[in-house]
């Protein structure tokens, strides 16, 4: 083994170029791999590990008090199926009247549990310590500061005693938003039962939906009202992250294609361009294997080094892209980090790629005999590339270009894996430049270039400020009055009891002109009328809904069915929309909170401005201005960093087999200058040679690329993109791109090619 690895180290050594560029292309595909496990594998492994960790529910199940009783609840924990189960607990669902801790005003669940244990969910304390007595609350909180600071904090509700803040906890299985000492629920009139089921069997839906119509079989008609899944839960809790893992993954499978074509493309010159070589260890008592293992070696030094390397960049990336991921969700106890196992595979997994894209063109060198490899090595090569170049010579095309385009024919197969190499490096860029068209799109979708747009909040004393002298309809009166005004839209923010869910949501209600929400519907239609809601892509995934589904919304004693009738493009993740009149049903003293005015075309922003707060002191107006859209900033940063490195891959492909047929060819170049070929020639011939390449390359990648983008956007889990943000090619665009392969060819070729415009006949005759 020593001779073996004295023989590796002697080819690295001769081949230093080859060597960095192996192991740059290891580093940038490693990065690439890791941060697409690291999203891949914390948008479950987080939430999987707190939520066993927390024995949560499978199912959190209410059922009405009027129809069941806790005698009947009490049998269901031993139905077949039922692995644990926890209840019934009293279960009641207050009406906040106002501005509370971090919640606005609107309905809280409440669930009375004499102690945050048991055989399911159970409840992590934060802060302060369990509710034990009467007056005393234990609030859900989303994990986030130190709530530690709020303890003591009181809550009036109407006809009971203040109850007092006596501690701050969370549960995976979000099945309450504050917890009570059984005696204060009986205070508080629980109209429902809550009752906690685990399964045997609940990995999907359908076995979800068994194990509850096992359970409640036998139950009165209707007496089940509300059914939480896990499921649900776990969407929602990667429901972000999700939309990033499509993009991250296929820039990764696209990184180890590149790496292997180039890892390939390399052993395959050194054992061609080393016959001579080959034939010398045969020679001197090397045994087929050996020499197999001196190739295999040689590569495999520089790939554990960018293995490594890559997995420390990817390391130190990964926090900072998780965080953007995972940004705006209530994670409770999870850690967003990923598991050990991640970089651990990619520093096992990626060297072993490499040997194994070796291993085949160094099986080569083991089927040479010693006389062949020598042979091999000295005698001038003949072939198709010459009849090629032939064929060409009779073209008016300059010598230089014709003996250029002619080179690839020499070697098929090197150029073969050149010109994937440039194929992959292209389909990365057209994927990029269509997804940065439909994110651009998203983001200005409802937006009114060259249009000043005035957000006007209604005060309140909660914030400190004045109340209104206007009632809320001469409110909007005036402000359609003042000059300026094109369209004015109010909207209502109210925190509602959705079915089928322990924990609030928030309601976006509208009156006026359209808000911008409704140029953004991608499914269906804005809500017109009562009863009508739409939402983002994230919020009916969340709560496992879409476009034609019913549900029912609490709000102060009150409920109404709606039917979702529209998605929005990309909506909020928290709330959803829908008009006055359903608000009327719920709420009829609903009150905007804030009015938004689209102003016309040159009209004077700020004196409507200053025109609203003279109307008013209760009025506070602000001149909107549009930013960069977050989501589209975030993916466009990333599919641009990942495409930079994918391409910067693709380039060092080039440069490998330009650097290899430039040493290949030292002699044919020699004689080339010596009958008068200018150092200019050569590098025109050299950059030709891989230009066609490029050239053919871009003509295949970009379609390729097209599919991988309409892929890409069909799948994008936070928006939902409509057809027109989907067709974002044109055939200026589509000409720009077919030169980029040329560009990632001729970017490659450069070095190499004025290395060997300098290299003198001298240098070639002493070094044969």
């Amino acid at each position: 083994m020593s001779a073996v690895w004295r023989a590796s180290r002697a080819a690295v050594k001769r081949r230093r170029v080859q060597t960095v560029v192996i192991g740059l292309v290891v580093l940038c595909s490693t990065t690439t791999i890791l941060l697409a496990l690291s999203v891949l594998n914390a948008a479950s492994s987080p939430f999987d590990s707190a939520f066993a960790r927390q024995r949560g529910a499978h199912v959190v199940a209410t059922f009405d008090a009027s129809k069941t009783t806790d005698t009947h609840l009490e049998q269901t924990v031993r139905r077949p199926g039922v692995q644990a189960a926890a209840g019934p607990f009293g279960r009641a669902v207050i009406e906040i009247p106002k501005e509370w801790l971090w919640m606005s005003a609107g309905p809280l669940t409440v669930v009375g549990r004499a102690d945050p244990a048991g055989p399911l969910d159970r409840v992590d304390l934060l802060a302060g310590r369990w509710a034990t007595a009467p007056g005393e609350i234990v609030v859900n909180s989303p994990v986030g500061g130190d709530p530690s600071r709020l303890l003591g904090t009181k809550l009036d509700l109407p006809g009971v005693p203040p109850l007092t803040v006596v501690g701050f906890a969370t549960s995976m299985s979000k099945s309450a938003g504050a917890w009570v000492a059984p005696e204060q629920m009986t205070a508080l009139h629980p109209t429902g039962f809550q009752m906690l089921y685990r399964f045997t069997s609940a990995s999907t839906d359908g076995q979800i939906r068994t194990g509850l119509a096992t359970v409640t079989a036998g139950q009165p008609a209707d007496s089940l009202t509300d059914a939480q899944s896990y499921l649900t839960l776990k969407h929602a809790f990667s429901a972000s992250a999700d939309s990033y893992i499509p993009f991250m993954t296929m820039f990764g499978v696209l990184g180890l294609l590149v790496s292997a074509l180039i890892v390939g493309n390399v052993v395959s010159g050194a054992v061609v361009s080393g016959y001579r070589h080959i034939g010398v260890l045969k020679a001197l008592g090397f045994t087929p294997n050996q020499v197999v293992a001196v190739y295999l070696a040689m590569v495999s030094a520089p790939a554990v080094v960018g293995c490594v390397l890559g997995t420390v960049l990817g390391t130190l990336l990964e926090q900072p892209i998780l965080s953007v991921a995972f940004s705006g969700i209530e994670t409770g106890t999870a850690t967003i980090v990923t598991s050990p196992w991640v970089p651990l595979v990619c520093l096992l997994a990626m060297p072993t790629l490499v040997v194994a894209a070796a291993l085949i063109p160094a099986l080569r060198a083991h089927r040479l005999s010693a006389a062949e490899a020598i042979s091999a090595g000295s005698a001038p090569r003949t072939g198709r590339g010459l009849r090629v170049q032939r064929r060409l010579s009779g073209t008016r095309l300059p010598r230089s270009v014709s003996l250029g385009l002619g080179q690839p024919f020499a070697r098929p197969g090197r150029a073969m894996m050149t010109m994937s190499a440039v194929v992959l490096g292209v389909t990365t860029v057209t994927l990029t430049t269509g997804l940065a068209g439909s994110m651009v799109a998203a983001g200005k979708a409802g937006k009114h270039s060259g249009v000043a747009l005035v957000d006007v909040q209604v005060g309140t004393p909660a914030r400190g400020r004045h109340v209104p002298k206007l009632d809320d309809s001469r409110i909007e009166a005036r402000l359609r009055s003042l000059p300026g005004a094109d369209r004015v839209t109010a909207r209502a923010l109210t925190k509602v009891h959705l079915a089928a869910t322990t924990n609030t949501v928030f309601v976006n209600f509208y009156r006026g002109d359209a808000p911008a929400e409704a140029e953004q519907i991608v499914k269906g239609h804005w809500p017109s009328g009562p009863g009508e809601v739409a939402g983002g892509p994230s919020f009916l995934k969340q709560h496992g809904l879409k476009v034609g589904d019913r549900t029912t919304m609490y709000l102060n004693g009150r409920q109404t069915d709606v039917t979702v009738v529209g998605e929005v493009m990309l909506g909020n993740a928290q709330a959803m929309d829908s008009n006055w009149q359903t608000a009327a049903e719920l709420a009829p003293d609903t009150s905007a909170v804030e009015y938004t005015v689209r102003l016309a075309p040159h009209a004077d922003a700020q004196a409507y401005v200053r025109g609203v707060e003279e109307a008013d002191p209760g009025l506070y107006p602000s001149l909107r201005s549009e930013s960069p859209d977050a989501a589209t900033t975030t993916v466009v940063g990333f599919s641009s960093a990942f495409t930079l490195l994918l391409t910067i891959v693709a380039a060092l492909g080039v440069f490998n087999t330009v650097l290899l047929n430039t040493r290949e060819r030292r002699r044919d170049l020699a004689m080339l200058k010596s009958i008068g070929m200018t150092p200019r020639q050569v590098v025109a011939m050299t950059v030709t040679s891989v230009a066609g390449l490029g050239a053919v390359g871009g003509l295949i990648g970009i379609p390729l690329g097209m599919a991988g983008h309409r892929l890409l956007v069909d799948h994008a889990g936070v928006l939902a993109f409509p057809e027109s943000m989907k067709d974002v090619w044109h055939a200026p665009q589509l000409a720009v791109l077919t030169l980029a392969g040329v560009a990632i060819a001729v970017l490659g070729a450069l070095v190499p090619a004025r290395s060997a415009a300098r290299l003198t006949i001298a240098e070639v005759l002493h070094n044969e």
